[in-house]
């Protein structure tokens, strides 16, 4: 399971809750856990590390220095008598036990943040959206869309060509060119993607070339050869160029043809098209700041 960052309790609203009684079993069973002699702080930390995926990420977000996360985790595994994470070069991964832990202590922690009310502007909930260079800049363009959200959720953009792993805590909600296969995850189909060649006027007829391990870059490579302008290493440089009067930039249609200055000028190139899909864990689409961030991006890549 793949949860979204939220605030961290402080003990004391945590031992608030040890006065309370709830229903719900699961709950209650968690709130006693420091009768097993299990640190209050390591399971807040445990948190943290859980869902930034790593140490140092994990590091901003609880104050705390890698190395101290590094012996808080060690000491919590030693308290529960389990292993909770798998650590490798990439950063925690979280095995069946950390995941069992980190379902019930969200709930938990949902619980507690409704009874104390400790949720507040400077501690909102991370939501890290992951997309590919032309989708993060068209959404970052258009993130006046997202006014509402921005007041009760921090949104991470992540601009990368890979695809990150949602179910290890590399990103909450994916925007990929694919449906994904993996049955933890669940996905919903947006609007098609187009590419065409792009130009001004001005410009000469030759092409800015992008070396990029992508369909467009592959495209290019195959059809435009040696037979260009100069190489970019990032996408997003060829459209800087192209708006610059230097030569022909490959697009995305959405992102062209929201530029003024640009124009087509050649056809839309059938074989680079291809559906996007908007894609989360598939628990993590009940909570509120991922529900509303998908409904939004949804909105805005219609």
């Amino acid at each position: 399971m793949f949860k979204a960052k939220r605030t961290l309790l402080p003990l004391n609203a945590l031992k608030i809750t040890r006065q309370c009684n709830f229903s719900n079993k699961t709950i209650c069973k968690g709130l006693f856990m420091n009768e097993m002699g299990v640190n209050w702080n390591d399971l807040q930390l445990f948190l943290s590390v859980a869902r930034e995926g790593g140490l140092s990420a994990a590091a901003k977000s609880s104050q705390r220095s890698p190395a101290t996360l590094g012996r808080r985790m060690h000491a919590l595994e030693r308290s529960l008598g389990k292993e909770l994470f798998v650590r490798h070069d990439r950063g925690y991964e979280l095995l069946a036990d950390g995941e069992k832990l980190l379902k019930e202590l969200t709930v938990i922690e949902s619980q507690i943040t409704t009874l104390t009310g400790t949720s507040s502007r400077n501690n909102k909930p991370l939501v890290k959206i992951s997309a590919g260079t032309w989708t993060t800049l068209f959404l970052i363009k258009n993130i006046d869309q997202f006014s509402g959200t921005l007041d009760d959720t921090l949104i991470r953009f992540i601009s990368t060509e890979k695809i990150l792993d949602i179910s290890h805590r590399e990103a909450v909600i994916g925007i990929r060119n694919s449906r994904p296969t993996d049955e933890t995850l669940v996905c919903r189909k947006l609007k098609r993607v187009e590419f065409a060649p792009y130009s001004t006027k001005e410009a000469p007829e030759i092409w800015i070339k992008v070396q990029s391990d992508t369909p467009s870059g592959r495209w290019l490579d195959r059809f435009v050869s040696s037979h260009s302008i100069c190489e970019v290493s990032i996408p997003r440089n060829s459209l800087d160029l192209a708006l610059e009067d230097k030569g022909i930039a490959l697009l995305p249609t959405f992102i062209g043809d929201a530029e003024p200055q640009l124009q087509r000028v050649g056809n839309i190139i059938d074989e680079l098209g291809h559906d996007q899909w908007i894609v989360t864990h598939h628990e993590d689409r009940y909570l509120p700041e991922v529900r509303n961030l998908i409904s939004r991006l949804g909105k805005v890549l219609r």
